[in-house]
């Protein structure tokens, strides 16, 4: 089949599919127009509102770039003022310290023309005294000649003679002037001696250390002493050999004395005679059970006492024995004087006095608290205690000057330190201050009652109190019964019977008190 004639048989679906085609054609640019206008139409309401938009923001904008420029500017003004009024404070130093500068200058100026003027007249000053020396020494040449011519002595004769004369004087003059110096210095060092001990005794606030050792134990009734002594004695000599102290037992009721040389000993001995009466069971086995229970424990309450005594006078590294025996000492007395309590005090006073000789005040507290230290074991060791106690302080490795003043403090040899003198001052210092000792107490007890005794005496008196180491007398009266002139009259009435009856040194103030205070003076 040919061409043609296919196309002739296919014609009507050929011409069908032609203007189908035509018809779509037709459709999709009818369609395609319209939507392109309809996109154009949008796409200029797009701009349109852009634009506004735009014109918006850019006008926002506009009206934001103003206010942080008039915050800027006004932020400006504020530091641009602020910044000039530091340039004007600044400007104001400155002219003030120039004004200051040139007032130097001008001082300096003045300073400098008068030492210009000073210089000038020192110069004309040195002129005059060389001029003057020039002279003086052609006058002593003169008159060296003079006196060689008067004396017929030659001139090395003149000078020898000269300086033998001068040699008399100037000794005789040094030794004047070494005499008054010497004896200027004597009493300087005797009054600062004086202050430096006072100012140790008035520093040093102690309670008195007078506390004497018990030795006695107290029975509740006879029959207990009689179990104490025991069947034919047993239980008394069994305490004793046991103890080693010796027990008297006599008529005196309701006492046991316990006696011994060693005051450990005799303590241990009364803290276990104590716990046996107190159990009643007594007896030679209980009694050694006792003892050696009792003895523990006063071995450790010694060295807990030897440390807290070393706290307490602030002597840090001591050996362990010089501790043991420091808290012998708390069972040691001397006249009356707790032997630790003495050391302690010592302690405190040699660093007050070193303190004010400017030497080590720690090293003199160490010192003042081992000086007694041999007095721990000289009930058992021979010989004094200073020597004893430098033997113990020697074995233990202790300072030359701690042996020094140990040895030393009662002059027993030489003092090679200055802190053995200072320990000698506060010992002396201890055992001789109010209250120190047994017998300075008592005279002191009896002094105090007896100022209270004389003011009680008077009518109207409530109560008296000596205060102030008995150097004040204050007497409280009832405002019932004396009025404000009777409280005067009982002031003068008691401050003249203090001066007739009693003797004192200084002075007594006597202050009545009721509503007002009327105060005479006992001297």
């Amino acid at each position: 089949m040919s061409f043609m004639q296919t196309v002739e048989e296919n014609a009507p679906t050929l011409i069908g599919i032609g203007v189908g085609g035509a018809f779509v054609y037709a459709t999709n640019w009818f369609t395609g127009n319209s939507m392109i206008k309809s996109a154009k139409r949008e796409a200029n309401s797009i701009i349109e509102q852009g634009r506004l938009s735009s014109e918006k923001m850019t006008k926002s904008a506009e009206l934001d770039a103003r206010k942080a420029r008039d915050v800027m500017m006004t932020d400006f003004e504020k530091e641009t003022a602020t910044t000039r009024a530091e340039f004007k404070e600044i400007e104001k130093r400155l002219t003030k310290r120039e004004d200051n500068l040139d007032q130097k200058l001008d001082t300096l100026t003045h300073k400098q023309k008068h030492i210009e003027k000073q210089d000038e007249k020192l110069a004309a000053e040195a002129a005059r005294l060389n001029e003057r020396d020039k002279k003086s020494r052609e006058l002593l040449e003169r008159r060296e000649e003079e006196l060689v011519r008067v004396a017929g002595l030659s001139k090395s004769e003149a000078k020898t003679e000269l300086l033998s004369a001068l040699e008399t004087e100037l000794t005789r003059e040094s030794g004047q002037l070494i005499s008054k110096v010497l004896g200027e210095a004597r009493e300087e060092a005797q009054q600062k001696a004086r202050e430096i001990t006072l100012t140790a005794i008035q520093r040093y606030a102690a309670d008195n250390t007078c506390e004497g050792t018990v030795s006695t134990v107290t029975i509740p009734s006879d029959d207990m002493k009689g179990r104490v002594i025991g069947r034919e004695g047993r239980n008394i000599r069994a305490f004793e050999k046991a103890t080693g102290v010796d027990v008297i037992v006599d008529d005196t009721p309701g006492v046991v004395v316990v006696s011994s040389f060693d005051p450990v000993r005799r303590e241990v001995a009364r803290l276990t005679l104590n716990k046996l009466i107190q159990d009643g069971r007594i007896h030679p086995g209980r009694i050694e059970e006792v003892f050696e229970q009792t003895k523990k424990e006063v071995d450790k309450t010694i060295m807990e006492t030897g440390k807290q005594a070393s706290l307490e006078a602030n002597v840090p590294g001591l050996h362990r024995k010089l501790i043991d025996l420091l808290g012998r000492l708390h069972y040691r007395t001397s006249y009356g004087q707790n032997v630790l309590q003495h050391s302690i005090e010592v302690a405190y006073l040699c660093q007050i006095i070193a303190d004010e000789l400017g030497f080590d005040g720690r090293l003199a507290r160490r010192c003042g608290l081992l000086h007694d230290i041999g007095k721990a074991v000289d009930h058992e060791v021979e010989g004094g205690h200073p020597q004893i106690g430098a033997d113990i302080c020697k074995r233990l490795n202790e300072r030359a000057e701690v042996l020094n003043a140990v040895a030393g403090h009662h002059g027993d040899i030489e003092s090679t330190s200055p802190y053995t003198p200072i320990v000698m001052s506060a010992d002396a210092i201890s055992a001789a201050r109010p209250g120190g000792r047994r017998e300075s107490l008592e005279r002191y007890v009896q002094r105090l009652e007896q100022l209270e005794s004389i003011a009680t005496q008077h009518s109207g008196v409530d109560q008296a109190y000596a205060i102030q180491a008995g150097r004040e007398l204050r007497v409280i009266v009832d405002a019932g019964r004396a009025n404000d002139a009777e409280a005067a009259k009982i002031a003068y009435d008691v401050a003249k019977q203090v001066e007739e009856d009693m003797t004192y040194p200084g002075e007594v103030k006597v202050t009545v008190v009721r509503e007002m205070r009327a105060v005479e003076f006992a001297r």
